[in-house]
């Protein structure tokens, strides 16, 4: 029952932060909706038990618009 609330809120949060990083203005902002994104997919790589995938999409995609953005 946890894990399925916590799914759904990842989700929502996911769909909501892609949403933003296509409307954003500010690319800067866009930029930054984009790493809630990646953290939100790491937690529903996680929720999936695949850490590993999860590890790996933080370190190199937020890592990567960290650095090109910020």
């Amino acid at each position: 029952m946890f894990e399925t609330v916590v799914f759904y809120a990842f989700g929502a949060v996911l769909l909501l932060a892609g949403l933003r990083v296509i409307t954003a203005r500010n690319p800067v902002h866009g930029a930054l909706f984009l790493v809630l994104a990646f953290f939100t997919a790491a937690g529903l790589w996680l929720l999936l038990r695949a850490e590993f995938l999860a590890i790996a999409l933080v370190v190199v995609y937020v890592g990567a618009v960290m650095v090109l953005f910020l």
